[in-house]
């Protein structure tokens, strides 16, 4: 009889014991969920905070303190497993959502600026954008209808087929009959701020579970929301605080270095604690929620089939523009704009505690791929009068202060054939599993692909060790524990 066949109660004590590489939002969830089903979990996170890529900072500057995110992340109301994390971790009154999907879309890009909406009314799928798309300024009404039209044929699809992976999302768009126009003033609109890639270069199936979930599953899947408050105190103080309250352990700081068996076939993990030297740490389950070349170069040989793979798996960056106006400049909470390099733009001035008067903005900008090395002057020199074009209030304001954040590691890249180089929850060795929003979620690189992620991890070895898993926070996971990827 093997640990994972005996009954709970005679298991050897590493079978109640779980550490978890990475603290992330897919470490975290993974964590939450071992935490809560009894195990003793460690979470190991090299850094001096939890919420990997989703984190805050605190920045001394000309304008005086700030609370910086290191970049706009939004999730959307059809996002159900990240709104469970907001939930579990007492920060759902932090990120509100929309009532009703508004997207404002200036477009500064003919003689004269235009102002359109994306909306929705309250009208069942597919009318609730029937009418906002009828009036749509930035597209004729030729190309309404066949965006209309190629809408309806995106419902037919099913994003899980894998020779949808196999195309680009821009070779489907022609076959429908969608202008380089149309591309540019919606799909890729929404697909880039989404995927991080635009039509070209991204996963046909992933480009349809973005647009079939998000526009074409219920009416209000694409209500918008985000955090106003710093990103930190959700994923790093939030976070923290409910890993503790669940009984979990974090070390932060704290460097995995190696994942070797032990002679009773549990898990012996190596970890450095920097001045406090290097420890052992032993379990059954041990979860790699770190990105895809770190999962690769820590991974015990045989953990999977071919491992390579994960190396395939690319990355894409997005950087952040930060402005700090000396007055009020935007009198929208965001918008999004064409006709220009500026993507997506948001009023952070409360979040980022600004006092004095002015006004914070943060541009998002995804596919940065040949900005994100350029200096701060080349950028600013760029974007300042960018920003001029959009919004005549910042002709003549004062800059109290322009910075970047970079990411270059963003998300992983949707490019096609990226679905068959994603991985399962499941290796190859019994207590092993990986989490991360670039495992086979069935998600592009989204917070509810990394909790969907955790989640799914936590269920494997749960299920595994034969251990109820109570409550399940992701819809759709049910039943896929014995599946094989």
């Amino acid at each position: 009889m093997t640990a994972d066949d005996a009954p709970s109660g005679d298991r050897p004590a590493g079978s109640r014991r779980a550490v978890v590489l990475g603290g992330g939002i897919a470490g975290t969830t993974a964590a939450l969920r071992l935490a809560e089903a009894g195990l003793e979990t460690t979470l190991v996170e090299t850094r001096p905070r939890l919420g990997g890529l989703v984190f805050s900072f605190r920045r001394d500057s000309a304008a005086g303190p700030l609370n910086v995110d290191n970049g706009q992340h939004v999730y959307l109301r059809c996002c159900t497993a990240y709104t469970w994390f907001l939930e579990r971790v007492g920060a759902a009154g932090l990120a509100p959502l929309q009532d009703r999907l508004d997207v404002p879309v200036l477009d500064v890009g003919g003689r004269r600026p235009r102002l359109g909406r994306l909306r929705r009314t309250g009208l069942p799928v597919p009318l609730h954008l029937a009418a906002s798309l009828s009036t749509y300024p930035h597209l004729s009404a030729v190309e309404r209808a066949s965006v209309a039209r190629a809408a309806l044929a995106l419902g037919n699809l099913d994003p899980a087929d894998p020779a949808l992976d196999a195309i680009d999302f821009a070779t489907w768009l022609h076959r429908h009959g969608q202008s380089p126009r149309a591309i540019e003033a919606l799909w890729d609109l929404v697909g880039t701020a989404t995927l991080n890639a635009r039509a070209p270069h991204a996963s046909m199936g992933l480009a349809a579970k973005v647009f079939r979930t998000g526009l074409l599953s219920d009416p209000g899947a694409a209500d918008i929301g985000w955090a106003h408050v710093p990103l930190g105190d959700i994923h790093d103080v939030l976070a923290r605080a409910a890993l503790d309250k669940a009984g979990a352990r974090t070390l932060l700081r704290t460097r995995a270095r190696a994942v070797t068996r032990t002679k009773d076939g549990g898990w012996r993990v190596t970890v450095d604690q920097g001045a406090e030297g290097t420890t052992e740490l032993t379990a059954e389950t041990v979860v790699f929620a770190v990105p895809q070349r770190e999962a690769h170069r820590m991974l015990p040989p045989g953990a999977l089939a071919d491992p390579g793979r994960l190396l395939d798996i690319g990355t894409a960056p997005i950087l952040n523009v930060h402005v700090v106006y000396d007055r009020k400049v935007l009198r929208r909470p965001f918008f999004t704009a064409l006709g220009t390099p500026v993507q997506w733009v948001f009023d952070r001035t409360s979040a980022s505690g600004l006092t004095g008067g002015g006004q914070y903005l943060a541009l998002s900008q995804s596919v940065a791929h040949e900005e994100i090395d350029l200096p701060v002057a080349t950028l600013r020199e760029r974007y300042l009068p960018e920003l001029e074009r959009l919004l005549p209030a910042a002709r003549g304001a004062g800059v109290r202060d322009f910075f970047v954040t970079r990411e270059r590691t963003a998300t992983f890249a949707p490019t096609p054939g990226v679905g068959r180089l994603r991985p399962g929850a499941r290796t190859a060795s019994p207590g092993l599993y990986l989490a991360g929003a670039w495992t086979a979620t069935g998600w592009p690189a989204t917070m509810e692909g990394a909790v969907r992620s955790g989640a799914q991890a936590a269920r494997e070895a749960l299920v595994a060790l034969g251990r109820p898993y109570g409550r399940e926070p992701v819809p759709g996971i049910e039943g896929r524990a014995h599946e094989h990827h």
